[in-house]
C-alpha cells in the first residue's frame, strides 16, 4: 500500500510541474519570451508584397509572433518585382538560413531558385500563392486559399446578392493567383463578368480606371476588388461615378470591416493572413524540431470565408489590431 501511495504521489508532483511549466511557457510566449528551448534558428520569409501592403503588414506580424515562441531568428523580405523578389531569396539561401518561406504569385521566375534552396537542404514552405507549384518545386506544403475555389465562393455569393453584370478588378499583372480568383468567380456567376486591369502601383489610376467603365456601363451592378486598399479606391469611383454597383473585396482589414458595418461594401473574402504567416513559422519549427509536415501533400487551406455585415461587428477589433 505504501509503495502504491509513493507512486500516486509521485505522479501526482510530475503532473503538478508539468502544468506549472505549461503555464510558465505561455506566459513567457506572452512576455515576448521563446515557449520552447530549441535551438536558435534562423527563417527567412520573402514575400511578392509592394510596399504598404496591409495583407502583408498581417501576414507578418502573424510570423514574427510565431518566431518569438517558437525561439526564431526571423527575417522577412519583400520585392513585388519576380526577378528582384528571386534575388531576395537567393540572398536567403547564402546565409544558409534554417527555413524558408516564400510566395509563389510568379511561380516561373522563382522556380530555379526555390531548387537551389531545397538542392541546399533548406526546408521550403511556400504561402499565399502557387499552391499548384508548391509541391512541384520541392516545398513542404503551402499554406493558403485555393485561389480557384476562392473565386468560385464569389460567384456563389454574387448569384445569392442577384448581380447580373460584375467587373473583376485586378491589380497586379502575371500574378497567377490574381487570374485564378476572377476564373473561379465568371464559373460559378450566374451573371457576365469582365476583368478590369488597373496599376495596382498607382492609386489614382486605380480609381480613374474604375470610374471611367462605371460610367461607361451603368448596368455593372458589382464590382469585386482582389485586394482590401482597392476596395476603398472602388467605392470612391462608385460615388464620383454615381453608380449603384455593390462594391465587394478579397481579404479584410479595418477599413474593410468597417466598409461593411456601413453598407459601403458588401462582403469580403477572408483567407486569415495572420494564420499563412503564423502557421509557416510554426510548421517550418515542427519540421526542424520533429520533422513534422502537414497536408499530406495537399494545401493546408486558410480560406476561403465570405464575412458580411453580420460578421463585421465580432471582427473589427481583431482587425483594428492588425491580426484579422
Amino acid at each position: 500500500m505504501g509503495a502504491v501511495l509513493a507512486v500516486v504521489l509521485a505522479a501526482a508532483g510530475c503532473s503538478s510541474t508539468g502544468g506549472k511549466r505549461a503555464e510558465e511557457r505561455a506566459a513567457e510566449a506572452a512576455e515576448g519570451r521563446a515557449a520552447v528551448n530549441t535551438p536558435r534558428w534562423t527563417f527567412a520569409m520573402v514575400t511578392h508584397s509592394g510596399d504598404g501592403d496591409t495583407f502583408w503588414d498581417i501576414v507578418q506580424k502573424g510570423a514574427e509572433q510565431a518566431a518569438v515562441k517558437d525561439n526564431i531568428n526571423f527575417l522577412y523580405s519583400h520585392n513585388d518585382e519576380a526577378n528582384q523578389q528571386a534575388q531576395l531569396v537567393q540572398t536567403a539561401i547564402d546565409k544558409k538560413v534554417d527555413g524558408l518561406i516564400v510566395s509563389l504569385a510568379k511561380p516561373d521566375a522563382m522556380k530555379a531558385v526555390i531548387a537551389k534552396a531545397v538542392k541546399a537542404g533548406i526546408p521550403v514552405v511556400t504561402v499565399n500563392s502557387g499552391s499548384a507549384e508548391s509541391k512541384e518545386f520541392g516545398a513542404l506544403t503551402h499554406i493558403g486559399q485555393d485561389e480557384a475555389i476562392a473565386g468560385e465562393a464569389v460567384g456563389d455569393e454574387l448569384n445569392k446578392r442577384d448581380r447580373k453584370k460584375a467587373l473583376c478588378v485586378l491589380h497586379e499583372q502575371g500574378n497567377v493567383g490574381h487570374e485564378q480568383r476572377c476564373a473561379g468567380a465568371k464559373k460559378t456567376f450566374d451573371g457576365t463578368m469582365q476583368n478590369l486591369y488597373v496599376d495596382g502601383t498607382n492609386m489614382p489610376d486605380v480609381t480613374a480606371s474604375i470610374e471611367a467603365k462605371l460610367q461607361s456601363d451603368k448596368s455593372i451592378d458589382a464590382v469585386v476588388t482582389l485586394g482590401a486598399p482597392f476596395a476603398d479606391a472602388a467605392v470612391q469611383a462608385k460615388q464620383t461615378a454615381g453608380s449603384k454597383a455593390e462594391i465587394d473585396t478579397f481579404d479584410l482589414n479595418a477599413k474593410v470591416a468597417t466598409g461593411l458595418q456601413t453598407d459601403k461594401l458588401g462582403f469580403a473574402v477572408d483567407q486569415q493572413p495572420y494564420l499563412q504567416g503564423y502557421e509557416a513559422v510554426d510548421l517550418l519549427w515542427l519540421y526542424r524540431y520533429n520533422r513534422n509536415v502537414l497536408g499530406g501533400g495537399l494545401p493546408v487551406l486558410t480560406g476561403p470565408q465570405i464575412i458580411t455585415k453580420a460578421d463585421a461587428d465580432a471582427l473589427a477589433d481583431y482587425t483594428k489590431r492588425g491580426t484579422r
